[in-house]
């Protein structure tokens, strides 16, 4: 044979070795079992769901969403198994557990690369993650001041005087959080925002709701406390319509609605208008992981919300579902993992141990 056609047979057996190796280690990404893990902390009886997920290849991944009863797992399993861990970014909306699927594809990934999430993602951004927990720890020093809440429609000097009071209550040197939960009308929430304006809060959470973007003009014209928004958000577009009216200055997806892909999606579309993002999380230290490698992976993070509870037998709980205990912060910061995946180890016996009947 001529020693020409020897060298491009030889390429091309080379070639197609090449392919075969990449579709086998694309086959050892195939999921072959979901497991699902309702929880329910003790005391506070804050419950959450938590997703393992096994490969062909053996490599596990963790991830959890908000509690569900409805949510379907054989339908999760009928759609999934079978498919690989690396199409986390073509799940759809209604994909039940949406958010803990993302999360645990992507600890994969991570794991089979022997990298961080967020250097999957193109990380790092940063070295340390800002947080906060409300209710208020003294681990994390950022105050949370709920508005109370109002007895009637359009609030008078009495009110304002004590949102007043609460606001002087915090630390001159301490950074706080302004929260209403979605309980006022537009014209007091207006009121409330010029009321504490001198006080620079970090935000005004949830002012009212957000359904009215002509009612939110009044708000956002009328001072310059910077105004947040997320709560029972599962729509990204509703986010788009608040950010080009230029009604938001802190967009705050669920994380456990949207997981890691999809919060990443709403920081990107915060970014071109110069908004930062401070996601929110009401789940348990899975997701706390998992908010860490959003922030070190997007530019425009702010700061992270920790809901640790207030109850030590919570807290107990939550260090012993997860290792290494991510949520102990350091000066108001948490650390950024350099192990694979999430950088987590999960306790199989605390899930049986908490199960959520």
């Amino acid at each position: 044979m001529h020693p020409i056609v020897m060298q491009k047979r030889a390429r091309l057996l080379m070639r197609f070795a090449q392919q075969a190796t990449q579709a086998a280690k694309a086959t050892a990404l195939d999921i072959t079992e979901i497991r699902h893990f309702p929880v329910r902390e003790p005391v506070s009886g804050n419950r959450y769901s938590l997703l393992r997920i096994t490969t062909r290849s053996g490599v596990i991944g963790w991830g959890e969403s908000r509690y569900d009863p409805n949510a379907d797992v054989k339908a999760l399993e009928s759609a999934w198994i079978g498919r690989q861990a690396n199409a986390y970014a073509t799940i759809p909306p209604e994909t039940p557990f949406r958010a803990a699927l993302d999360m645990a594809s992507l600890d994969i990934l991570g794991k089979a690369a022997k990298a961080p999430v967020y250097r999957i993602l193109g990380g790092p951004t940063r070295n340390k993650v800002r947080a906060y927990s409300h209710p208020y720890s003294e681990e994390f020093p950022v105050a949370v001041v709920d508005v109370p809440k109002p007895a009637s429609r359009n609030q008078g000097k009495a009110y304002q005087n004590r949102i007043l009071e609460l606001a002087n209550a915090v630390p001159a040197d301490r950074d706080f959080i302004l929260a209403a939960n979605g309980l006022l009308t537009p014209g007091d929430a207006a009121s409330v925002a010029r009321t504490v304006e001198e006080k620079h809060p970090l935000w005004f959470d949830e002012p009212c709701a957000h359904s009215n973007i002509d009612a939110l003009r009044k708000v956002a014209s009328e001072s310059v406390v910077p105004l947040g928004f997320g709560a029972d958000i599962d729509d990204p577009g509703i986010f788009q319509a608040l950010l080009r009216e230029g009604l938001v200055d802190l967009v705050r997806p669920e994380i456990g609605i949207f997981g890691i892909n999809g919060t990443r999606r709403v920081a990107a579309l915060a970014e071109p208008y110069y908004v930062a993002v401070a996601p929110r999380h009401n789940g348990g230290p899975i997701t706390t992981a998992a908010a860490i490698h959003i922030a070190a992976s997007i530019p425009n993070f702010f700061i992270q919300h920790v809901p640790l509870p207030t109850a030590e037998e919570d807290r107990a709980m939550r260090r012993e579902i997860v290792t290494p205990a991510l949520e102990t912060s350091k000066g108001g910061f948490l650390e950024v993992t350099k192990s694979p995946g999430l950088g987590i180890t999960v306790n199989e016996a605390a899930l049986e141990k908490y199960h959520a009947s």
